[in-house]
């Protein structure tokens, strides 16, 4: 029987994704960064966002490690912080947010004004996640929240024409911003390429472990040459 881990991180993947695609950050937290993920998945069409929410909560509590972390990429990061509102995790732990729309999405609410074609590419689990806001400014979480924000506009969102800069390519960074978050960085991403960076698995890891990101990390440092905002 195999040891219980100290600590567990659960990551939770984006809109229309299955997971897959977070399987090299997910290799880079437990091999590089010594710490054992889990993946949680859900339908973006088989299932409303609340739904899906209380999904997430349930699985928390299968988890054995007494700690517990949560990692999500884009909708994700908003299903982890929804799903410990609606039902408080006792176990500690941190929650870091990769191109999370944690103020609604701009795109998302173009989407819905096309009626029933925006409707379905959104999905049950897009319309009731990212048209609107479901995360409120004065509603602070039980636990440190990290959040990250892309500045490489490559992405759908961009046909759009509504993003404003800088953004990743699908999420603008001021949507990635709440007063609540213990600390945020922007870093030269898409919305895709959270998942292989290795700076961002990097600066995720710092995080959970020290709450705060790695401001001091020699990548990091050399993209404030480029002159992506400081936060």
């Amino acid at each position: 029987m195999s040891p219980i881990p100290p600590e567990t991180v659960v990551v939770v993947h984006g809109l229309w994704m299955n997971g897959a695609e977070a399987g090299l950050l997910r290799h880079r937290l437990s091999d590089e960064h010594g710490y054992p993920t889990v993946l949680f998945q859900y339908g973006t069409f088989e299932a409303g966002f609340n739904n899906n929410a209380d999904r997430l909560r349930n699985a928390l509590d299968q988890i054995e490690s007494p700690r517990i972390h949560l990692v999500g990429h884009s909708t994700g990061g908003v299903m982890a912080l929804v799903a410990l509102q609606r039902r408080p995790l006792a176990k500690p732990g941190r929650v870091v947010c990769l191109g999370s729309p944690l103020r609604g999405s701009m795109v998302a609410e173009k989407l819905s004004q096309l009626g029933e074609l925006g409707a379905a590419i959104l999905g049950p689990t897009g319309r009731e996640a990212l048209v609107g806001r479901v995360l409120s400014d004065d509603v602070k979480p039980d636990r440190d929240v990290g959040s990250i924000a892309g500045t490489t506009s490559v992405g759908a969102g961009m046909m759009l024409g509504i993003l404003p800069e800088p953004n990743d390519g699908t999420i603008a960074e001021v949507e990635t911003k709440m007063p609540w978050l213990k600390d945020h960085l922007s870093y030269p991403v898409t919305h895709t390429g959270f998942l292989v960076s290795p700076e961002i698995a990097l600066q995720t890891a710092f995080f959970l472990r020290h709450g705060m990101f790695n401001r001091q990390s020699p990548a990091y440092k050399s993209t404030r040459s480029e002159k992506v905002p400081d936060t």
